[in-house]
């Protein structure tokens, strides 16, 4: 980066020649949909849940404070100020920092790969959800229509509409099964939207971000407003946020609120550093780093919300069917009136007839129905939004059309993530000049997606669902965790945080205050290291393994637990070190390379000052055998004269000039 005010850091009118935002607004939707993505509906939520209510929002505010914002205001501004996507930006700040570049950009396309086929699952439940009754409403009947399939009927309607109708599911991660073609076409349907959205860049897609950012607010807040009338929603809130402070001895707890961070803005991907380099120089990318940070938060606690109040509505009807059992086997066994037993008088009629006919009531293996069991229910992931979403919409009046609206939204929160990753691997390749420049941007643009559809193929196998698993769990969190790191060692300490400081008050008319210096020198890199060291020994401390749904099994409908095979084992390895290799290995070709023309450097100096011997006709060093070759060593001549092999006793050759001085 240059550090003198001045035109544009990549010189020769190159940054004017760069497509520019047609608006602020467009810029800042773009951000915004990037990093609010699926995991702000279906991760916050349960983590909120699981680590202490409202407790968990301490730890997770304070990594913002300390490690998101300010890592975001980094990538910003380089960005705009280098006017180049990730790897380029990288290269210019240090050749040897260019791996953090490459890395990003092969894990935001291995995030493609899974991300896209999220969207695949979300787009098949989205053209399910055009009828009346909604298909995970009912089980099938059997081959011989003389009754239901019993798979459903040993579990619930959703799970087996999700498990056996969308994704048939095998029973082991080693067994691939077939592909899916529905899924392969859905697949297909998926990258052809997101190719037509981004076939020009940001000029296509910054006419979709107005529609694809926007719709998921507005059904969010339909759903919020709808799900704060349902019964059972206050208790869903109050358990949500009721602050449970001991949970914050829990180390995890603070672990899963920093990686969370990273991992909900979207950090070390190289997106947002694509983005902002579409902006014009002089933008205050500061004001931008606190404002979408900040949208970023204060979203995932606005859906927390829309979503607990709509799973307390779902326990709600699950603690009411569970006491609705309980009553009609006390009617049936003590011969009791219908409708005898309400559910506000079931505790008192159970303590009553437990102390009276205690032997009785043994015998009738009541179930245990608490409102809290029914809370603690919690899920996240494709769990909450496949399984306990679609059986909560299902007790809505009018649930089409809510089923269409929830997966709609899924659908547009997702493409918009899509922008961001794939705007991560275009423009490095676009700014490396993978092609030729005569070839047009729709090419590469087409040959990536491509490139994209055919490798998630295997994800459409019946076994797909246990290998987006693998990458969900094993691609992103230690490669953008260390990414980071060396994003913000390499502005403060490579590049100079004056240097960058210097940057930033040339774009913005502020130098960064002690805040920003402090958080970018010291804290923001102790605390990320801590961070990548914590999380690794917390996955090597972690079996490997899985949850596989295996009908046969004794403990079915629950899960079956199993370990994954050896070369699964290798390949979860591989997908967490390999772009991670990307650092230390571009450091070294780089080191490698500068020694290289150090050398040739040397060689040129000193032919350049080897002098002339007039019986040779050429230049060579004059105290050696024959002319100089640097990649032949010379052979050293025992006498102090010059050029041996021509001299002669009493020759003049200091009047030659053949003596070399200096050696």
């Amino acid at each position: 980066m240059a550090c003198a005010p001045g035109p544009d850091p990549l010189g020769g009118g190159i940054g004017d020649q760069r497509p520019k935002w047609d608006s602020k607004l467009q810029y800042l939707l773009s951000c915004v949909g990037f990093a609010v993505g699926l995991g702000n509906l279906w991760r916050f939520p349960y983590l909120c849940q699981s680590h202490g209510g409202g407790a968990f929002l301490i730890p997770y505010f304070i990594a913002l404070v300390l490690e998101g914002i300010p890592l975001f205001h980094v990538e910003l501004a380089i960005g705009q100020r280098l006017r180049r996507g990730s790897v380029g930006a990288w290269m210019a700040i240090s050749p040897y920092l260019g791996g953090v570049g490459l890395g990003g950009l092969s894990v935001s396309f291995l995030i493609s790969l899974y991300y896209n086929m999220v969207l695949t699952w979300v787009l098949w439940y989205l053209l399910n959800s055009f009828q009346q009754p909604l298909p995970w409403g009912a089980c099938p009947l059997d081959v011989n229509h003389t009754g239901f399939v019993e798979e459903c009927q040993a579990t619930s309607t959703v799970s087996y509409f999700w498990y056996r109708q969308t994704l048939n599911v095998t029973a082991a991660i080693e067994d691939s099964g077939s592909v899916q073609w529905r899924l392969l076409a859905c697949l297909a349907a998926c990258w052809a939207v997101v190719y037509l959205c981004i076939i020009r860049g940001i000029e296509s897609t910054g006419k979709a971000i107005y529609f694809t950012a926007s719709f998921p607010y507005l059904v969010l807040t339909i759903f919020l407003v709808r799900g704060l009338t349902l019964p059972g929603a206050v208790e869903g809130l109050i358990y949500l946020f009721t602050p449970n402070m001991h949970t914050l001895q829990n180390p995890r707890v603070w672990l899963d609120a920093a990686t969370q961070i990273v991992f909900s803005l979207s950090l070390a991907i190289g997106g947002h550093i694509a983005f902002a380099s579409y902006n014009l120089p002089r933008n205050d990318c500061e004001k931008d780093a606190l404002t979408i940070a900040l949208i970023n938060s204060m979203t995932s606690l606005y859906a927390s919300i829309a979503v607990f109040s709509v799973l307390g509505f779902k326990a709600a009807k699950d603690h009411g069917r569970c006491l609705d059992g309980n009553i009609l086997s006390l009617i049936n066994e003590f011969d009791f009136p219908e409708h005898s037993i309400s559910r506000d008088d079931y505790a008192t009629v159970l303590t009553h007839l437990n102390s009276t006919q205690p032997e009785r009531v043994a015998r009738l293996y009541l179930e245990t129905c608490h409102l809290q069991d029914f809370l603690d229910k919690s899920a996240s992931g494709t769990g909450l939004a496949f399984i306990v979403f679609t059986e909560a919409i299902l007790h809505m009046p009018g649930s089409p059309v809510w089923a269409v609206l929830l997966f709609s939204m899924l659908f547009t929160l997702g493409l918009s993530t899509m922008f961001g990753n794939m705007e991560g691997i275009i423009t490095p390749l676009l700014d490396m000049g993978v092609l030729p420049r005569w070839v047009p941007k729709e090419v590469l643009t087409g040959a990536a997606c491509l490139a994209c559809f055919l490798s998630a193929t295997c994800f459409t196998l019946q076994s797909g669902s246990y290998w987006l698993e693998v990458f969900d769990s094993h691609v992103a969190s230690l490669n953008l965790i260390l990414f980071a790191f060396f994003e913000v060692v390499g502005v403060a300490y490579v590049y100079g945080l004056d240097r960058f400081c210097d940057d930033i008050e040339w774009m913005t008319g502020r130098r960064p205050g002690l805040y920003w210096r402090v958080t970018w020198k010291v804290i923001s890199p102790l605390l990320l290291l801590t961070i990548f060291v914590a999380y690794f020994a917390l996955l090597t401390q972690t079996p490997l393994s899985y949850r596989a749904w295996n009908p046969q099994d004794e403990q079915f409908p629950s899960k079956q637990e199993k370990s994954y095979p050896g070369w699964v084992w290798a390949v979860c390895v591989l997908l967490s070190l390999l772009p991670a290799l990307w650092v230390p290995g571009v450091a070294l070709v780089q080191l490698l390379a500068q020694r290289r023309r150090k050398q040739q450097d040397t060689g040129l100096e000193l032919q350049d000052i080897t002098p002339w011997c007039p019986p040779c006709s050429r230049r060579h060093d004059l105290r050696f055998r024959g002319p100089w070759d640097s990649t032949s060593p010379p052979t050293p001549l025992s006498s102090r004269s010059a050029c041996h092999q021509h001299r002669r006793p009493g020759s003049r050759s200091e009047a030659l000039g053949l003596t070399r001085v200096g050696y």
